[in-house]
């Protein structure tokens, strides 16, 4: 008793404390681990770049497989944070275990199927893109240890979601913080010092996710928030299946990027291997942007599936709004920078003169799509919060495979490279206008006759 007691202390906050200070408790530690795991990213292209273009291109290459591993352990675990969030709500603190115990079950058998994977399919796959032998070779070691020794990536994206459920985001800040630091200390090292490339950068990376997965498990452990003891466990199908109602379409979302990223690539590559380099160094840079705005999403679903188990209508569409003004002022930021200092961007990874020529203008016409994606990304917090991330996939799969995919392809036909990049502000815009169609109808259906 005396520990439903704490539970229900601790978690009190969720339901009592202001929407602008709880969006900042909860989510301002998670934006900061996001930021950091988005500087070393940066950092780990950076290093790659100074090997050469063609290892910069071998990672880009290699980024679809690495998106698709990270689209699975961020989905399932976006699925068991939704459901502990509604759980936690309800006060139904033992189906809260259980859902955290059949999500670190998850995390095991998702990342024994993506070792066999690499095993198997990493170099078929990836020679689709490139008859370079050099080039093919590189990506395949990359993307190989990357997958294989990913089990640590699939414990702490878990376990952090976990803790971000339970209202405990400065532990989970704490956690992304140290791994990535640990990842950009030993870049160098392996890269440089013991010779190893991008190999070197690849065990640098998982080494990181060991030791963040390693101090995300002990945080759990000393926090009690959340009874993980796996003595006894079997997996329960009901609470499988609602972790993926959620977790499943946000895989997909996640996946889609895979695809776009993969058929991007192929229709960049028909101008050049830099344009493909261009493109791997925005989408290391936009990480910058767009994660701590991920992060901020994070934090609100935890808000919104608490308040939506408690039926608080108030809080719920508070913390909608406020999020919305959060995440578009982050993106105008981010769209200034763009703007404003493409060229300093470029120059952190030993750009040459025709990279230069292709990205400057790259940056600036793709950072118009920070502006209507901010709005997006917020109200997605809404759909999963409330348990419906079917219509996150619908957005995705329409926007990145509907829209940007094709629009490239036609646009670049006609508008040369630049018409490539101006696609993604099409496609984000047509996004937009979708999110607000289907938040509107949860808002009516599911929101609107909440009791409170």
């Amino acid at each position: 008793m005396s520990e439903e007691i704490e539970k229900k202390t601790k978690l009190n906050i969720m339901g009592t404390e202001t929407i602008g200070k709880l969006i900042m408790k909860i989510s301002l530690p998670i934006m900061i681990s996001m930021l950091v795991q988005a500087l070393y990213n940066i950092v780990d292209s950076i290093f790659v770049s100074w090997l050469s273009e063609e290892a910069l291109a071998a990672v880009t290459l290699a980024f679809p497989l690495q998106n698709l591993m990270i689209a699975f352990s961020i989905g399932t675990a976006v699925g068991v944070n939704s459901l502990l969030s509604r759980r936690l709500g309800e006060e139904k603190y033992d189906e809260a275990d259980s859902a955290g115990r059949n999500g670190i079950f998850l995390a095991f058998a998702t990342w024994l199927g993506f070792a066999v994977f690499a095993l198997l399919f990493a170099k078929p796959f990836l020679g689709m893109f490139t008859s370079d032998s050099e080039l093919l070779s590189m990506s395949v070691v990359y993307a190989r240890i990357c997958l294989i020794a990913s089990l640590g990536i699939f414990i702490e994206v878990t376990c952090e979601r976990i803790m971000q459920a339970s209202g405990d985001s400065f532990h989970s800040m704490i956690t992304q913080t140290v791994g990535a630091i640990t990842n950009i200390i030993l870049d160098p090292i392996f890269i440089f010092t013991f010779r190893m490339g991008v190999a070197g950068a690849a065990i640098a990376t998982v080494i990181g996710q060991v030791v963040a997965a390693i101090l995300a498990v002990y945080f759990i452990h000393r926090g009690k928030h959340i009874n993980l003891s796996m003595r006894g466990f079997r997996p329960r199908a009901k609470v499988i299946r609602e972790i993926y109602q959620v977790g499943f379409p946000t895989i997909i979302t996640n996946s889609i990027s895979t695809l776009m990223v993969s058929a991007l690539n192929g229709i960049l590559i028909a101008f050049s291997t830099t344009a493909v380099s261009v493109f791997g160094i925005y989408f290391k840079l936009q990480s910058f942007i767009f994660m701590p705005v991920f992060g901020l999403s994070a934090g609100m679903i935890s808000i919104i599936g608490f308040n939506y188990g408690a039926k608080n209508r108030h809080r719920i569409t508070e913390t909608i709004r406020k999020g919305c003004m959060i995440s578009f002022g982050i993106m105008f930021t981010g769209f200034l920078i763009f703007q404003i200092f493409p060229e300093l961007l470029l120059l952190m990874f030993n750009s040459s003169e025709e990279m230069d020529r292709m990205g400057i203008p790259a940056l600036r016409i793709i950072s118009f799509c920070f502006l209507p994606a901010s709005i997006s990304i917020a109200l997605g917090a809404a759909f999963q919060g409330t348990g419906i991330g079917l219509y996150t996939m619908i957005i995705s799969i329409l926007r990145q495979l509907g829209i940007l995919v094709p629009a490239a392809f036609i646009m670049s036909r006609i508008f040369g490279l630049a018409g490539a990049w101006w696609a993604f502000s099409v496609s984000d815009i047509v996004g937009l206008a979708l999110s607000i169609a289907f938040y509107m109808d949860i808002y009516r259906k599911k929101i609107k006759p909440l009791s409170k």
